[in-house]
C-alpha cells in the first residue's frame, strides 16, 4: 500500500524544521538538532520516525546511513 503524500501537522512541522535548519547551515539535519532547537515536545526517537516517513514520501533524503536528512525538491515545494 502506498502512503499518502498529504502530511499531518506533526510531519509538516518537522519538515519545516528540517528546511529551516538546512537553509541556515547546509548540512544534513539530525533528529537531535530538531529536538534541541524546536519546541515539538518530541523525543529524538519520535522525530526520527517522522523523518523516516518523510523520506519514504520523498520529502527528505538521507545522504548516508548515519547522516541526518536533507530536503528534496519535493520537500521545498
Amino acid at each position: 500500500m502506498e502512503k499518502s503524500s498529504i502530511l499531518d501537522e506533526r510531519s509538516t512541522s518537522v519538515l519545516n524544521a528540517i528546511i529551516d535548519s538546512y537553509i541556515k547551515r547546509p548540512d544534513p539535519v539530525g533528529s537531535r538538532t530538531i529536538s534541541k532547537n524546536f519546541d515539538f515536545r518530541l523525543s529524538p526517537s519520535s522525530i526520527r520516525n517522522v523523518m523516516s516517513d518523510l523520506e519514504d514520501l520523498g520529502f527528505v533524503l538521507q545522504p548516508h546511513t548515519s547522516a541526518g536528512r536533507i530536503p528534496t525538491d519535493k520537500g521545498y515545494r
